[in-house]
């Protein structure tokens, strides 16, 4: 019909019926094809707004008349053992403000901003301290520039490489005769940081102190850090009768001695090329006692693995940070939005693991530290768990669970549109996905931190 006209693809789709009779020429083909098309969009649209009313309906029923949920609320936080243990550990005595307390926790745990300032005299090794709470060497890329001679009095910002909420600050030197501590604190911008760590890399001077006492006066926490005292200890050990332990006391009661009239403040000898050594670990845990929950929780995300001990409580937080994840998820997932709630469920579990990865430092600069540290090459080889080498190549999603969730997503979708009790078991299945995986993942990591510290020689835990 019509020559050598050829059909339209849109005339495949809506089958035109080319023998109509009232077809007689081209300009009428167009013509019913177009009322044709214009008939298909009515009734898509009539469908899409019947559906967005339900949809509609649906959510006003689950807001404003909610007693048949609450009961099911009730049921699921006294049957399931699961959301009972999440329960007890939010501290709360309904599930519908554990969830909302779960979403502030899994902000704050992601999100918190902790800004670290370190300040000293010039020389006293403040960027390589700088770079090694970074888990960052001296000449990695991005790494703070160390021997350079300061020339400004402005603060300078140092993102750490993996969570951009953790900051370190390299305040400028300290070392003017003409230096006025209430003035410094002003000029740096006092009230952005969460405590200050005072450098020296001999002993405390006069303008420490001032410092300190200003700071002190102003209500926020310093520590005190000999830096370099690997150098000590390397000088010391040509000497005859060489006791570290000995050599380390007097460094301390030496740099407090200088410090008395501040009381009786504990000095740290730490060296920033090797925080397994001396005390970087005591002074990770000072802090964490001393720091409100949520900024330690993004000290202990971000600082560097130092011991054994310090891997154990990286795995507890995150272990137990999961009942928040968990019910974060099951919060999501009475929306019904196609694809949400596994949209969110995976987002979760992706940032949480990743998370993990980094905090247990088995990402590939941490890994080539510590092999070099221990001269053992293939330690990185060990670092091949599935959790692990799914997130090294980015595709947690594709390679672990996209399956089992699309098919979750098509099931979370369809019972979130169900009042009630469909409402509750999407809930239900959001709960025990994210916290399945969280905790295969957790554990999956953890197992591979630990096998590579002992195979480094650094198991024991102290």
């Amino acid at each position: 019909m019509f020559g050598r006209i050829l059909r339209l693809p849109v005339d495949l789709v809506f089958e035109t019926v080319l023998d109509n009779p009232d077809v007689v020429n081209y300009d009428s083909y167009i013509q019913a094809l177009r009322r044709d098309m214009k008939e298909a969009m009515h009734v898509a649209q009539a469908s899409a707004l019947k559906q967005l009313k339900r949809h509609a309906d649906l959510y006003n029923r689950k807001v404003f008349h909610y007693s048949s949920w609450n009961q099911e609320i009730q049921n699921m936080e006294n049957q399931d053992p699961a959301v009972v243990d999440a329960l007890k550990a939010s501290g709360e005595s309904t599930l519908e403000k554990a969830t909302a307390k779960a979403k502030m926790k899994m902000d704050q745990f992601f999100n918190v901003p902790l800004n670290v300032a370190v300040t000293g005299n010039t020389g006293s090794g403040k960027s390589s301290f700088v770079n090694a709470l970074r888990g960052l060497k001296d000449d990695d890329v991005g790494a703070a520039p160390t021997g350079v001679t300061e020339t400004t009095m402005a603060p300078v910002m140092y993102e750490h490489p993996e969570m951009p909420n953790v900051k370190i600050w390299d305040l400028p030197g300290i070392g003017s005769p003409n230096f006025k501590a209430k003035k410094y604190l002003k000029d740096v911008k006092f009230n952005t940081y969460d405590f200050f760590i005072i450098l020296s890399s001999v002993r405390f001077m006069e303008n420490d102190i001032m410092l300190a006492k200003e700071i002190r006066k102003q209500k926020k926490g310093f520590y005190f850090v000999c830096s370099k005292i690997d150098n000590d200890i390397s000088s010391e050990k040509k000497k005859k009768g060489f006791d570290e332990q000995k050599v380390l006391s007097i460094i301390r009661e030496d740099c407090q001695k200088n410090l008395k009239e501040l009381g009786d403040p504990k000095v740290f000898l730490i060296s920033s090329h090797d925080l397994e050594e001396y005390d970087f670990e005591s002074l990770q845990n000072i802090l964490e006692d001393e720091l409100p929950e949520h900024k330690k929780y993004a000290l202990l995300q971000a600082w560097p693995v130092c011991s054994a001990a310090s891997l154990e409580k990286k795995i507890s937080m995150f272990k137990w940070m999961i009942w928040a994840a968990s019910l974060a998820s099951a919060g999501i997932a009475v929306i019904p939005v196609p694809g949400l709630s596994a949209a969110c469920d995976l987002g979760i579990v992706v940032l949480f693991l990743t998370r993990c990865y980094y905090a247990f430092g088995l990402d590939e600069r941490s890994l080539t530290r510590l092999s070099e540290k221990v001269n053992k090459p293939h330690l990185k080889d060990l670092a091949k768990s599935k959790f692990v080498t799914a997130i090294r190549e980015r595709a947690l999603t594709r390679l672990q669970v996209s399956t089992a969730l699309a098919t979750i997503a098509t099931v979370e979708y369809f019972l979130s549109l169900l009042p009630g009790v469909g409402s509750v078991a999407a809930a239900g299945i959001s709960f025990a996905t994210t916290r399945y995986l969280l905790t295969e993942g957790v554990n999956d990591l953890a197992n591979t931190a630990r096998v590579i510290r002992k195979e480094a020689g650094l198991a024991s835990v102290h």
